[in-house]
């Protein structure tokens, strides 16, 4: 191939490519929070306890693990081309989440049709991935930058539906949610062909799993990625919690907690951007330490928030949220970079899993918590996360 054929193929690029494989990326993500968004209405209705809220997170992150470890083994995106993947999983997530409305009549049915989600989900987030690889060799750093983001909007997104209005009602929200849904694995199949970049993966290869513990530089970038998991999903699940006691204490604020966990978890997406552009000047392992540096301050420090006035509080509030998942594009970047060439895609692929099984861990953990300390205290223990990524990422700056 000649030297500036790249170039080329950059250039013949329709300029709609990456602006709709965000856009369908927001739209199918937007079903991972759906379920929580519409908690306390379920809560109120099937009459569940509290700890409803950290099963319903765990199911979709379990059923994200099955479905990323299953969709590797297959080599589902191989098989088929990723943006028919795309689109039949972003329509049968579409339709599982309407589930909910249609059959889900308790609290089992609920947890069952959260976790199918989370299973067609492992067929939106990395396949989205994979179809924007297959359109961009330079630069793909900074496109997988804009789409993490899209994650992040779209995990936001339902708290945002939920909070317009007079409080929209959850079956509204599900039907919105499921109806977009839809139509993002609709946009990348009618608009987004297969890339020219696109190849086959490796066949899944079990090997990685003891070269993350064996290569010194993978195991220092994996471990980073999972302490900055420890932290992550259980934040955004006991957001709306620390929003709501927040907001108990101080009446006379009027805090929209539905609104407000949008803005926090939306900022994030802000974070995703900002590190990725700073990474081409300052290197990825220096931007997710200084990502995880300062969300584990923000952990250590949580108690004193309830102690500020509104304004203050709310403004920490969305820092911590852009910081939080920030580093997020910078992990999968550094896992990459340092796994064994013939096993990058195992070893991504055995990372996330591992990560998303944290979250469920550390979701249940805060959960088990939540009924021994007052809320100030309860996100001190996610500050575990952060260090041991900072203890493991210091192995990557003394190469």
């Amino acid at each position: 191939m000649p030297k500036n054929s790249s170039n080329t193929l950059a250039h013949k690029r329709p300029p709609r490519i990456l602006p709709v494989i965000i856009l369908s990326q927001f739209a199918g993500t937007s079903l991972w929070f759906a379920g929580n968004a519409i908690l306390p209405d379920l809560q109120a209705l099937w009459q569940l306890d509290n700890s409803a809220l950290a099963h319903v997170a765990s199911a979709v992150q379990l059923g994200f693990i099955a479905g990323t470890l299953g969709f590797a083994i297959l080599m589902i995106s191989d098989r088929f081309s990723p943006r028919k993947v795309f689109f039949v999983c972003s329509l049968s997530g579409a339709y599982f989440n309407l589930c909910i409305y249609w059959f889900a009549g308790g609290f089992v049915p609920l947890l069952l049709l959260r976790f199918i989600t989370g299973i067609c989900l492992a067929g939106i987030y990395p396949v989205g991935m994979k179809i924007a690889s297959g359109w961009y060799r330079k630069g793909l750093g900074k496109a997988l930058g804009f789409l993490v983001g899209a994650l992040v909007l779209g995990t936001a997104f339902p708290h945002f539906l939920k909070s317009t209005g007079q409080a929209a009602p959850w079956e509204t929200v599900i039907w919105i949610v499921s109806g977009i849904a839809a139509g993002g694995g609709v946009l990348m199949f009618l608009l987004v062909p297969d890339g020219p970049f696109l190849s086959r993966s490796a066949r899944f290869d079990a090997r990685a799993l003891m070269a993350i513990f064996k290569v010194k530089e993978l195991r220092a970038a994996a471990f980073g990625y999972f302490g900055h998991m420890w932290e992550l999903y259980a934040l955004w699940t006991f957001l709306p919690v620390l929003l709501s006691a927040y907001a108990l204490r101080n009446p006379a604020f009027g805090i929209d907690v539905s609104r407000w966990s949008f803005y926090v978890i939306a900022a994030g997406s802000a974070g995703c951007v900002i590190g990725g552009l700073l990474s081409h000047k300052a290197g990825s392992c220096a931007v997710a330490f200084v990502h995880l540096l300062l969300s584990g301050l923000f952990c250590l420090l949580s108690p004193l928030l309830f102690e500020l006035p509104e304004e203050m509080f709310l403004v920490l509030l969305t820092v911590w949220g852009m910081v939080v998942v920030g580093d997020s594009p910078q992990f999968s970047a550094l896992t990459a970079r340092t796994a064994p060439p013939e096993l990058v895609g195992s070893a991504l692929t055995i990372v996330i899993s591992i990560g998303f099984a944290i979250t469920i861990v550390s979701i249940q953990f805060l959960n088990f918590l939540h009924a021994l300390v007052d809320i100030e205290y309860l996100f001190i223990p996610l500050g575990a996360g952060p260090l041991l990524g900072l203890l493991s990422l210091k192995a990557l700056f003394k190469k």
